[in-house]
């Protein structure tokens, strides 16, 4: 830092490239979607001039709270399953000494190397009354019709598991191994059982990876648009699906700026308070 600034180089102009990219590419965006979402729909609000109402009618018709309710408890339901199902997985991966290791981290990673739409065809396939799985119910006699496994939340959970559960195993695997095992040792050299050191040592410390990790998987599944339209249908509305079809069945361009807005500031929201919520509680540990 010091040669730089010998050099007449300050840290500013190196994050310049970086600085004019955001800019041009995601501000200027973001303040012209702002702007439209501001202005009246001339067909629903004749006569209006800038104004807020295209959030008003969001975030006080029933229907569209109903959407948004639904959006975020897919959200924190798809959050709680991928914790549930990763952490054991993260914690397996960053604690075995198996020469294998770099296998299993391979086989987390392998999902994401396919191409998301690929994905969601193939759990359609899977998933549908002529699918894999309902022939295979029904040729060892535990159903005698197919199992209502798609185009319906089921189906959307599933899917969106498999998609995101990556992102949480990686995000808790990358704390875990940066937690000293030496204290660890030193809780069961104290009398506490495998357990109890689990609960009051490695869990605690590894909450940092946790947030990030809850944080990260809840805003890409209410952000989620192509797994849900594809699996889902037009039985599983969420925001995203909201915005596709004010976009091209009402045109209404506006109220669809309003909802993404809102969804993006919601987002912002979540990662401050996983920000602030994770930066005391690593200062509390310390």
């Amino acid at each position: 830092m010091h040669r730089l600034r010998k050099w007449g180089i300050t840290p500013w102009v190196l994050l310049t490239p970086i600085l004019t990219f955001l800019l041009l590419f995601y501000l200027a965006p973001f303040l012209w979607i702002v702007e439209v979402s501001l202005l009246p729909n001339p067909l629903r609000f004749p006569g209006k001039t800038m104004g807020f109402m295209n959030y008003t009618r969001l975030l006080f018709d029933a229907y569209y709270l109903r959407i948004m309710l639904q959006t975020f408890l897919l959200g924190f339901g798809i959050t709680v399953f991928t914790l549930l199902l990763g952490y054991p997985c993260a914690y397996f991966i960053a604690r075995t000494r198996s020469r294998w290791k770099p296998f299993f981290v391979f086989m987390v990673i392998t999902p994401l190397m396919v191409s998301i739409i690929i994905r969601s065809y193939g759990w359609m396939v899977l998933l549908g009354d002529a699918g894999l799985l309902n022939t295979l119910l029904l040729a060892l006699g535990v159903t005698h019709q197919p199992v209502k496994l798609i185009y319906n939340w089921i189906g959307v959970g599933i899917a969106l598991i498999h998609v995101l559960l990556p992102f949480m195993i990686l995000t808790v695997t990358s704390v875990l191994e940066g937690i000293d095992t030496s204290v660890e040792e030193a809780a069961r050299v104290l009398g506490a059982s495998r357990w109890q050191t689990f609960l009051r040592v490695t869990f605690p410390l590894s909450m940092e990876g946790v947030g990030a990790g809850c944080t990260l998987v809840f805003m890409l599944t209410i952000g989620s648009f192509v797994t849900i339209l594809l699996v889902g249908g037009t039985e599983t509305m969420v925001l995203p699906l909201l915005i596709y079809q004010q976009i091209t069945v009402a045109f209404d361009n506006n109220f669809a700026a309003a909802i993404g807005t809102l969804l993006l500031l919601i987002s912002v929201g979540i990662l401050y308070l996983q920000a602030r919520l994770f930066r005391v509680r690593g200062k509390t540990i310390r």
